[in-house]
């Protein structure tokens, strides 16, 4: 008896209100038996001898528990039942009753009621069915509370949330997403998106993500312009789309992640224009004196001494690094800004790699280095610009130069699978650090350590190498371990080709 006192007064003390009883029973003893043990546990209990006086109680004030009588006199526990529920569809309803049968059981469940409580019972057995009542309460309250908490969060966001059911249906989207897509409606909850979303890319997404193999978990991205109006300017948004499912793994909607990345992008566009202003200013002079370095060091300017051509030669081999660096922040600034890679053909990827091959055989005869290719019988095709493939096959082999040493191996191929065309090149060099790896496609970045730190390098090139590979909407991936060799792998879309 103790133990089961103490556990409604727990649940009292949990909820943060004391909680409204009312008692509907036509029978005085019951009303008042209830009264007294309820009101000692702390609640508040008010009784009522009849259904119509309930009801009219429940009117002027809210109940959190109703204790229901299933059989008066003048309007039936039934009766009171449904209007409750229907005005009041979160209260309490627990039905006692002398006639406790599985028919009254199954007949109250389905109209809405929380209990079954047969008479006579007992103080214990009304404290049993009050407390679970209170915990049900103190549950709905925890998930209103945590439902209002994260609708105030979702709604101050600057950026921009959707949530859509498995039909498309809007389920939530807050006023930074509705301004995002220049909605000016309030009121889109349980609207499909196509009424409100007219970008034909986020409808897509947003398909792709609903529809996405419960096997598979990919997070969508994309980045799209959308204009305000014509008085206001352009807005460049990126946008994020999971799919949304349940512990089953099944998908029950989506949610879309807006981002303006207008300021982000202005500057930088600015960072790029002055980077290709300087690159482009400094170019034109170092070439000069490269010139006339030259022309010292082949003695057309008069005889040099032996400290002389080498003082001379380790300035012009800065300045010819100072030259390579400049070409290829414009190169990388061509790329960024889409000013290249415009033009595209049919490549045969077999003969492209076979020609840069052949083009660094030298280089490599120099170190020792075995630089070979895997010969495949058949053509490997795809879409794109040939200056850009050469240079991405052209820097992948001679950074495996760079890396390797004297003695090594470097192998490069082109393949395919069922949907993309391969191209591959592996080295048996230095490698890389696993804490590196994530950074090797940095602008500027250089594994720097003993082994590598009198190679020369830019730390451009794999920057160059990603840029033009995500031009072509293809994706890079690497694998290397230190000591052993490291291996690049580039994934395009394949192309059949046709005369």
């Amino acid at each position: 008896m103790n133990n089961s006192k103490d556990s409604i007064k727990n649940s009292v003390k949990d909820i943060f209100f004391q909680p409204r009883v009312l008692v509907v029973d036509d029978e005085v003893r019951i009303q008042k038996a209830c009264q007294r043990l309820l009101t000692e546990e702390g609640c508040d209990v008010k009784v009522a001898e009849n259904g119509i006086k309930g009801l009219k109680m429940i009117k002027e004030k809210h109940f959190d528990i109703i204790l229901l009588d299933l059989m008066m006199p003048g309007m039936s526990g039934l009766d009171v039942l449904k209007d409750v529920k229907s005005h009041h569809p979160d209260t309490v309803v627990i039905i006692i009753t002398g006639y406790a049968t599985l028919e009254h059981s199954i007949e109250t469940m389905k109209k809405g009621a929380f209990d079954f409580l047969p008479k006579p019972f007992s103080p214990q057995e009304l404290r049993l069915v009050i407390s679970k009542a209170i915990e049900f309460i103190r549950t709905l309250q925890d998930i209103t509370t945590e439902k209002s908490r994260m609708r105030v969060m979702i709604n101050t966001l600057n950026n921009g949330v959707l949530t859509t059911d498995n039909q498309k249906r809007i389920a939530l989207a807050n006023p930074a997403f509705l301004k995002m897509i220049d909605c000016r409606k309030t009121s889109v909850i349980g609207h499909n998106v196509s009424e409100f979303i007219k970008d034909s890319r986020l409808l897509d997404m947003i398909d792709q993500a609903i529809n996405q193999p419960g096997d598979t978990f990919a997070e969508i991205t994309d980045e799209m312009t959308m204009p305000f109006s014509k008085e206001k300017e352009e807005m460049i948004i990126g946008i994020r789309c999971i799919p949304f499912r349940d512990r089953l793994n099944r998908n029950l909607g989506s949610i879309t992640v807006l981002n303006d990345i207008t300021a982000l992008k202005k500057i930088d566009k600015l960072k790029s224009d002055f980077v290709s202003m300087v690159a482009h200013e400094i170019k034109s002079p170092l070439n000069s004196i490269l010139m006339q370095l030259n022309v010292v060091l082949d003695g057309l300017a008069g005889e040099l001494t032996e400290k002389q051509k080498e003082i001379l030669q380790k300035s012009s081999n800065r300045i010819k690094s100072l030259t390579k660096l400049s070409t290829e922040l414009l190169d990388l600034s061509k790329i960024e800004s889409g000013l290249i890679n415009q033009e595209r053909e049919q490549l045969d990827l077999v003969e492209l790699i076979k020609g840069q091959v052949a083009f660094y055989r030298d280089q490599a005869d120099a170190k020792s280095i075995h630089l070979t290719i895997k010969e495949i019988k058949k053509e490997i095709w795809m879409m794109g610009n040939r200056i850009n493939m050469e240079e991405v096959v052209s820097n992948l082999i001679s950074n495996a130069i760079r890396y390797s040493p004297n003695g090594g191996t470097i192998t490069a191929w082109a393949d395919e699978k069922t949907d993309c065309a391969k191209i591959a090149v592996s080295d048996t060099g230095l490698g890389i650090p696993q804490n590196d790896l994530e950074h090797i496609f940095d602008k500027f970045f250089r594994v720097k350590n003993e082994k590598t730190r009198h190679i020369n390098g830019t730390g451009l090139g794999l920057a160059i190498v990603k840029s033009i590979v995500e031009a072509h909407h293809g994706t890079i991936e690497v694998k290397s371990e230190v000591d052993k060799g490291t291996c690049f792998s580039i994934y395009f879309p394949k192309s059949e080709y046709k005369i």
